[in-house]
């Protein structure tokens, strides 16, 4: 059960500073309704992590992933994705032409989900092989992140100009196209990477909390 319990102390100290994170974050930033929608997901996230902590509770891998994620939403929607100041320490080191904090926040948008998806669908059994599990985990991720997109552009077409800086693009006309290509790398990079680490951790739950298999 040491997975179930570093799981459980991982959901308590990720919240505390989540809403930490939050709550410095919403005292002056940058734009206030920008902020109100970058920080959404994570705000709508954690009740979700706490209701489903006792039925299906994440691996300790996934939760630290999570929290991680809400973090650089978070920091993002503090300064709008355009002015961050580590984007821009980022776009010094390597010469771009803009701030790059953005393909962060969509890398990790293709990363998490795909962790996500896969445990969920080992742990529930709803798909069998590794090669099964990995295609159905990024097609998930990816449609995390089209329906993300769909989103900025409900946002402009509702806001107009004023959607400026939750888009985000600093005159990019592939902006759009670029961010989905970086939540696939994320998710790529997820499943082939932490994979295996991914699939351990998965194998303690097994028989303690919900009784399936791992992938391989």
């Amino acid at each position: 059960m040491m997975a179930v319990e570093s799981g459980r102390w991982l959901l308590i100290g990720g919240t505390g500073l989540v809403l930490v994170a939050l709550l410095l974050s919403g005292i002056d930033p940058h734009d206030r309704a920008t902020w109100v929608l970058e920080v959404a997901p994570a705000v709508i996230a954690l009740p979700i992590l706490w209701f489903t902590r006792k039925p299906f509770p994440l691996t300790p891998l996934l939760y630290m992933l999570v929290f991680l994620h809400a973090l650089v939403l978070i920091y993002g929607g503090a300064y709008t994705y355009a002015r961050v100041p580590l984007g821009f320490e980022i776009q010094a080191w390597f010469d771009l032409s803009r701030n790059p904090y953005d393909k962060i926040g969509h890398f990790f948008q293709g990363f998490v989900p795909a962790l996500l998806a896969r445990e969920i669908l080992i742990r529930g059994r709803f798909a069998r092989g590794p090669w099964m599990v990995g295609f159905l985990s990024l097609c998930v991720a990816m449609t995390v992140s089209a329906v993300y997109e769909l989103i900025e552009w409900g946002v402009a077409e509702v806001a107009g100009g004023g959607a400026v800086e939750f888009l985000g693009t600093q005159g990019d006309p592939w902006d759009a196209q670029s961010d989905m290509a970086f939540a696939l790398l994320g998710a790529m990079v997820a499943i082939a990477a932490f994979g295996r680490w991914h699939d351990r951790q998965i194998a303690r739950f097994a028989g303690r909390v919900d009784r399936a298999p791992v992938s391989t």
